[in-house]
């Protein structure tokens, strides 16, 4: 690198003067063969709370680290570089903190250029280097083990991937062209495409060496010893690495028929998860084709352009909003949370009833929190029932191996059922789960309220009655605390807690707590009709609906809000949510709001028929109404176009989320958002609800204002 650049290069990094450093700390290691080891450990200093990360200042000391190790290898002081991290992590990929600070395309380009600097001294530094990925590895986290010649793994290490198609951006940094090269084309699409777009999936130690990513696995008790021992014995000749999943194109017509199919069923998949509104996700496949017939020279310069590129799109971001502003630091710290010294320990809970959504429940507790639960019913027939439901689905998680013997037959013996509240006595939290019917609710809280201590924490599952009302005729309602999960519990990460009128400081720090050891996203929402998430999306979905009955064409009313890149249209969300609970929750939200919430009367008659989807199988492949389906609904004379719909429905949700910030539903914008994400599954370029409808003109439409004027 020549003395110009490094100068270009200290410019770009003097833009981010308050990066965390990672460090380069070099140390020689003799090996048991006689040869020496230039060991480089990245550390930024801190403990595993604050995660290493790769900037410009960063990525210039590797780089003059790597530079001198070049040097010395050339000399011949040193006959190996080894490279890996402090206690769980090699590294976390870029410090997006920093990136989205580089706002031009030319500090875009450089920051991406400068990173391949660095990379492309591992690739071809004069003597083999070696990545022993200890804990996270993360986008360029894994593409600088990629640059080495060989790579061990620990069987502790989690958070191995590309997430890059999920934040925005590219793999930049080579692992677009080296990954396909040691898995095969196939697996590089489902770490590089299909993981990062379902809900970006990681891989652990085992799956990394099991897809060819690593060459060796060893226990993390002695893993950099292992790592070491085993390096020697590559380098001595005793060990012959092979790596039956490689490939390398070459002009091989199989090989390029695989790569041009691996590509292909990633992109059918992008088409399915974003319908093509995310832009990163096509360049990913854009970068990985061409890499099939180039260089790994010509396939950096096309990532360089990528992330140049990207990084100026609002879908980027938006997308460094969702996940560092959002997902990585407002839901760690919940607006409006109590201090978390007012919670209560919670050694023992009850659930009442005995069903699927309660059968999650207890799961969930007894996985997590790892005490004593107990699920009550009716009947005796019920309770067994939803036993052996529980034994059932940990039974699952055993046989995929998500799991051991010993953890599942302790999650097992957790859980016990009762047919008698009396079980409750000496609960410290009691979680309801049965039918949405305010006086069934009520009846089953007064009959709790009979037994338990007066320190048990009670909670309801509703997804959109009153709390307020559900605890009005409790001797203590203060102790009644809102805990909506969403389904399936164990994969969504979204939890509303609500909090009532009555409902004290020591009720909601609890929640907290427990949301907290659920591993959930605890947001605090007001006693409002269908709090947040569904509030919004029946908003959204009654748009669609009475668009429907108005006379627009089914697959026109379907597919016109496609351009949001939502997780599945209108009606495919109607058929999972299931067309009679959503109905009766729009008709409380009619109750509660008037006209803006449409109670659909063609809803009404597939209930009565016994309907559950309006899409079926057509012949030709595709979906179609079925024609007895179609006798039985009536269709007004005024439809709509797709693009009147997307627009009818923006300024709609525009409306809703003005209303509910006035009324207080939550402390702010970003309250909405981080909900939309984790409880929704809004697509992260959006950057949530709110920032997508500043930038289509929505929210200044209807309310005069963006909703964030400090963004653009």
């Amino acid at each position: 690198m020549s003395q110009s650049t490094i100068e270009s290069f200290a410019a770009l990094a003097s833009l981010v003067p308050h990066e965390i450093i990672t460090h380069s700390l070099v140390e020689d290691v003799r090996l048991p063969g006689g040869r020496t080891m230039a060991l480089l450990t990245l550390d930024n200093g801190f403990d595993h709370t604050k995660p290493t990360t790769l900037g410009p200042n960063t990525l210039l000391e590797l780089h003059a680290a790597l530079s001198a190790q070049k040097q010395r290898a050339a000399a011949g002081e040193i006959q190996a570089l080894g490279l890996t991290g402090k206690p769980h992590y090699l590294v976390a990929g870029a410090d997006l903190n920093g990136v989205k600070s580089l706002a031009s395309p030319e500090n875009g380009a450089a920051m991406a250029t400068l990173g391949h600097a660095a990379y492309d001294l591992l690739a071809d530094l004069g003597v083999p280097t070696f990545a022993f990925i200890n804990g996270v590895a993360l986008g360029g986290g894994l593409e600088i083990a990629l640059a080495c010649t060989y790579r061990t793994v620990s069987t502790g290490a989690t958070g191995i991937g590309l997430p890059e198609a999920f934040i925005g951006l590219v793999p930049g940094w080579g692992g677009v062209y080296r990954l396909p090269r040691l898995t095969g084309p196939e697996a590089a699409m489902t770490v590089m495409i299909e993981n990062p777009l379902n809900n970006n999936r990681s891989l652990d130690g085992a799956a990394a060496f099991k897809l060819g990513i690593a060459d060796a696995l060893f226990e993390p008790a002695d893993f950099l010893e292992q790592s070491l021992l085993w390096a020697d014995g590559v380098l001595t000749g005793a060990t012959t690495v092979q790596r039956p999943n490689a490939v390398e194109p070459n002009g091989n017509p199989d090989i390029a028929a695989r790569w041009a199919a691996a590509a292909a069923k990633a992109r059918a998949f992008v088409e399915a998860k974003t319908s093509n509104a995310a832009p990163a996700p096509a360049k990913v496949l854009e970068v990985f084709e061409a890499g099939a017939t180039i260089t790994q020279k010509e396939s950096a310069a096309l990532e360089i352009a990528a992330l140049t590129e990207l990084m100026q799109t609002h879908a980027f971001h938006n997308t460094v909003y969702a996940f560092l502003d959002l997902v990585q630091k407002r839901s760690k710290r919940p607006a409006g949370a109590p201090d978390a010294k007012l919670a209560r320990p919670v050694t023992k809970v009850g659930v009442v009833g005995a069903g699927l959504m309660a059968g999650q429940l207890a799961l969930l507790f007894a996985k997590n929190l790892k005490v004593p639960v107990v699920i009550t019913d009716i009947d005796a027939a019920r309770v067994t029932s939803g036993l052996a439901h529980i034994h059932g689905e940990v039974d699952k998680q055993l046989a995929k191996g998500r799991i051991s013997s010993d953890a599942a037959n302790r999650t097992k013996a957790l859980v016990t059922g009762s047919v008698s509240k009396d079980a409750f006595a000496d609960a410290d939290f009691v979680i309801e789960a049965v039918f949405e019917e305010l006086a069934v609710k009520k009846q089953v809280f007064a009959e709790v309220e009979a037994v338990v201590s007066p320190e048990c924490i009670l909670a309801t599952n509703t997804s959109s009655l009153s709390v307020t009302e559900m605890g009005r005729d409790l001797a203590h309602p203060e102790r009644l605390v809102g805990f909506h999960f969403f389904n399936p519990v164990a994969q969504m990460p979204l939890l509303e807690i609500v909090r009532a009128e009555a409902t004290g400081e020591v009720a909601l720090a609890t929640a907290f707590a427990v949301g907290k050891a659920l591993r959930k996203t605890s947001v605090l929402v007001a006693d409002e009709a269908a709090f947040v998430v569904n509030r919004i999306l029946l908003r959204l979905m009654g748009e669609v609906a009475k668009a429907f009955d108005d006379g627009t064409d089914a697959k026109v009313a379907d597919t016109a809000l496609r351009p949001l890149g939502l997780p599945m249209s209108p009606f495919t969300l109607l058929a999972m949510v299931g067309i009679p609970v959503a109905h009766h929750v729009s008709e409380s939200l009619h109750a509660a709001f008037g006209e803006r919430f449409h109670v659909s009367g063609n809803q009404e008659v597939l209930i009565s028929h016994g309907i559950k989807s309006l899409w079926a199988p057509a012949a030709d492949g595709g979906e179609e109404i079925p024609s007895s389906t179609l006798k039985l609904l009536s269709f007004g004379n005024t439809p709509s176009t797709g693009a009147e719909l997307l627009r009818r429905t923006q300024d709609a949700l525009a409306q809703e989320i003005g209303l509910m910030l006035a009324e207080g539903v939550v402390a702010g914008p970003e309250d909405i958002d981080l909900c939309m994400v984790m409880g929704a599954g809004w697509p992260m370029h959006l950057g949530g609800i709110t920032p997508y409808l500043d930038q289509v003109g929505a929210s200044e439409r209807v309310n005069g204002a963006k909703f964030h004027r400090d963004r653009g």
